[in-house]
Order: structure tokens, then sequence, then C-alpha cells
């Protein structure tokens, strides 16, 4: 039997735009420490190996973060803290339940697109 692969994949936004920059950053001296949050939670709960997360550059929703992208499904959580990664980690990642009122606005994070559709839309 081998190495069971990973059951998630967090992508935790680790953007950090420069002071002066116009648009948010998901990682401000407030937030800079929610990644090791995350993967200590992880640790303790016993789940690193069946859970990876994983530090991403821009996830493009900068205006929700600090955001974290959560695979399989496809559920982008925004306005990150500690607590919500607590609720995230148990009631979503160990309980199967989506956090719902920790979940992108759909006007920020509509159904995925094809790339064939992209290149139509795109006029290709």
């Amino acid at each position: 039997m081998g190495i069971p692969q990973p059951a998630f994949y967090i992508f935790k936004c680790e953007q950090s735009a420069p002071p002066g920059m116009p648009k948010p950053s998901c990682v401000t001296p407030q937030t800079q420490d929610l990644f090791q949050y995350l993967a200590q939670k992880l640790m303790q709960d016993g789940i690193m190996g069946t859970v990876q997360p994983i530090r991403t550059a821009c996830l493009n929703r900068c205006n929700a973060g600090p955001v974290m992208l959560v695979e399989p499904g496809h559920t982008m959580y925004t306005r990150l803290t500690k607590e919500k990664i607590d609720r995230i980690i148990t009631e979503h990642i160990l309980g199967g339940v989506v956090v719902e009122e920790f979940v992108i606005e759909s006007e920020l994070w509509d159904a995925p697109m094809s790339p064939c559709d992209m290149q139509k839309q795109m006029g290709r």
C-alpha cells in the first residue's frame, strides 16, 4: 500500500502588496501569521498528512482577503481570521459541511469557465 494522496488541498494566498499599492493585500502585519496558524491547526488535529496546506501567490480576489481556496470543491473562504480557520477545519474539512457564511460572494466567484469557453469569449 502506498502513501495516500491528500483528501484536501488548502491554497492560502500569501500575496503581500508593497506599501502604497491601491489594491488590498492578503498578507498584512495583522494577518501574516495565518498560514502558520493553519498548518499548526492541521498538525494539532492530526490531519496534516491528508490535508495539504499550500502557500500561493495572488488568487485575484484581493478585495475579499485574506482568502484561501479549498479543493476539491472550489470553495473560496474570505476575510480569514484564526477563528474562521478553526471553524473551517472543524466543520468543512472534518465535518464535510461548507461554512457558507465565510464563502466568497457569487459576484466575486462565479461558476468555473472552461479554457475553450474562455477562448471563445475572447474571440479566438
